[in-house]
Order: structure tokens, then sequence, then C-alpha cells
């Protein structure tokens, strides 16, 4: 039996995150498919392994615990995995950068496709990802980051932190180029940083199976064709 259940739509997204930190920490899981996934979104909550609206969900198979929410999720793998430092401002801060890469999926996929991107509104949206990418490089700045060298929140080894950043803008940056150019220009420690630790062997793996199972896809669907149609444009 594997180390884990997941539960997660056949595209990386905010399933990667997770794909991401169980495979950083050696940990096997099986994937269900769609079918199952939806069997389980329509079932009574009382029939459910943890009542959830949408996926990720995530059974840990040697206590029985199932959680869903990928911060949720993201966090307790990094507590019981021990990727998360034994501080109380490290644990605070790996749970708020955990929560800003949710928000940053959420925005640029406009709340999961409530409506799709123009030209214009991605124009707007523009400055506002720029700040978003500087709020990690401030965090990697304030805490010693290089262009080269040294983690997120200044630890000796990476964590979540650091595989969630990674996961974040590499998964992004790889499909849409001027999404990577603006990355390199308005955080290029962060992104230096994401770069560096796709090549840990562990990470690097997932990436090139990631890539076989779901090529060029992002997050699926017309707010995909929506975002690649304005970024493509702005490249």
């Amino acid at each position: 039996m594997a180390d884990y259940d997941l539960y997660y739509w056949p595209v990386p997204f905010r399933g990667q995150f997770i794909r991401a930190i169980l495979a950083y920490a050696g940990k096997s899981w099986d994937e269900h498919d769609a079918g199952e996934i939806e069997k389980l979104m329509t079932a009574a909550p009382r029939d459910q392994p943890v009542p959830f609206m949408g996926p990720p969900v995530l059974i840990d198979n040697r206590t029985g615990l199932a959680l869903s929410e990928m911060p949720a999720i993201a966090v307790y793998l990094g507590e019981t995995l021990g990727l998360i430092p034994d501080d109380a401002a490290s644990r605070a801060m790996t749970a708020k950068i955990v929560n800003d890469a949710n928000d940053v999926i959420d925005e640029i996929t406009i709340d999961g496709g409530r409506e799709m991107w123009t030209a214009e509104s991605w124009d707007a949206f523009v400055l506002r990802l720029k700040r978003w990418m500087a709020f990690w490089e401030t965090t990697g700045v304030q805490h010693g980051l290089k262009d080269d060298d040294g983690f997120l929140l200044g630890t000796e080894k990476a964590g979540v932190a650091d595989i969630v950043t990674s996961t974040l803008w590499s998964t992004m940056s790889g499909r849409f180029s001027s999404i990577a150019a603006m990355l390199d220009e308005a955080a290029p420690r962060a992104a230096a940083l994401s770069r560096r630790l796709q090549e840990v062997p562990s990470l690097k793996a997932l990436k090139e199976d990631s890539d076989a199972r779901y090529g060029e896809t992002y997050c699926g669907g017309e707010i995909e064709i929506s975002l690649r149609k304005v970024t493509a444009k702005a490249g």
C-alpha cells in the first residue's frame, strides 16, 4: 500500500504542490481518476473521507487521517515529514507562503474561471501579479536568500515554503513564457530558487513525469485557453 492516497484532477495546478512535497520527502502515493473524484464530490458529507467541495483530498494511510484544502494538506505534511522548522515564527511564515501561493493561483484563474481573461483585464492584472512576485523576493531577501544560494526562510535545508515556492513559479513559468520573463525581472532570487529546487532529483523526476502525463496543461478548461491567449500576446 502506498503511504498516501491523493485525489486530484489529471493536471498540475493545485495538486502539484502536494505531489511535490510528497516527492521531495520520498513518499509514495496513489492517485485516483476523475470518476472516483466526482463520485466522492457528490457524496453526502457524512460519506466523504473528509467533508469537501473539491480536490485535492489527501488520505494518510498510516493513520487514516483525511484532509482537504491545499494549504491544510501542505502544512500537515510539512509538520509530519519534518519539512517545517520547529519554531512558531517559521511555522506561521510557512503557512502564510502556502496561503499566498493558493491565492495567486486563484487570482490567475479568476477564481477557477468565474470570468475569462481579456487583453484589458490581463493588462490591469500584470501589476498585481508583479506585486505578488515581489512578496517572495522580499521574503527571501529579508532572510538572506542569494541569487544562487540559500532558502526562502533562511533555513539550512529546503522546507515546505521552498517546495511550494518552486512548484508555484516553475510550473507557471514553464507553461507561460511571458510570466517566466516577468518573474526573472520582478523576483530574480525567487526565480533562481525555483529553478534550483527543480534540479533536486526527486522534483526533477516529478516534473518529467508530470510533463509526460499532462503535457503543457496548466489548469485546464476555458480559463486556461483565455490565459494562454492573453499571455501569448503579452509575450
